[in-house]
């Protein structure tokens, strides 16, 4: 693909990687970094591009891929940040207020219902902040084995959530 062909189609395929990270759930300006990076790498690999059916999806799925990676580098937010800025951002109405605290005690009474290894990590994790090795490392299993007891764990509490709501 020539310069000039690919600055023709470069508006539309910058707004298609922004469409597309908005959907992973990025920010505005996390999208925007992640189109800006989509361009620069589809700038890089231009002349390979003519063998794509469909450059619109390509950007798409960079910008996917892009985001989705990102989420996974960022650090893990703690349940007690998570409530710090839930109990903040309710506090402006009665109601609200009165709905995040029953959504809390609910949340806890699923949590206490989990199986003892999956309430642990899941503790371990998203309260203490432990990476998996360091979960791994401390409780004597496989990282395999802690990634997949976490899955199963927030699987659950997610299931949880659906009946619910």
């Amino acid at each position: 693909m020539t310069e000039s062909a690919f600055e023709q189609m470069a508006r539309q395929l910058r707004q298609r990687a922004l469409e597309a990270s908005l959907r992973c759930g990025a920010t505005e300006t996390e999208a925007e970094d992640m189109a800006q990076e989509t361009m620069l790498r589809l700038w890089q690999m231009r002349s390979e591009l003519n063998r794509y059916r469909s450059l619109e999806a390509v950007a798409a799925q960079t910008a996917r891929r892009l985001t989705l990676n990102a989420k996974r580098r960022a650090p893990a937010v703690g349940l007690d940040t998570l409530k710090a800025t839930t109990a903040a951002t309710s506090a402006h109405a009665p109601d609200e207020l009165l709905m995040a605290r029953e959504d809390e005690a609910w949340l806890e009474q699923q949590l206490r219902q989990l199986p003892t290894t999956q309430h642990t990590l899941l503790y371990m994790r998203q309260v203490e902040l432990r990476t998996t090795a360091d979960i791994a490392r401390l409780t004597g299993l496989e990282e395999t084995s802690v990634r997949t007891l976490l899955a199963r764990a927030r699987r659950t509490l997610l299931e949880e959530i659906k009946k619910r709501r």
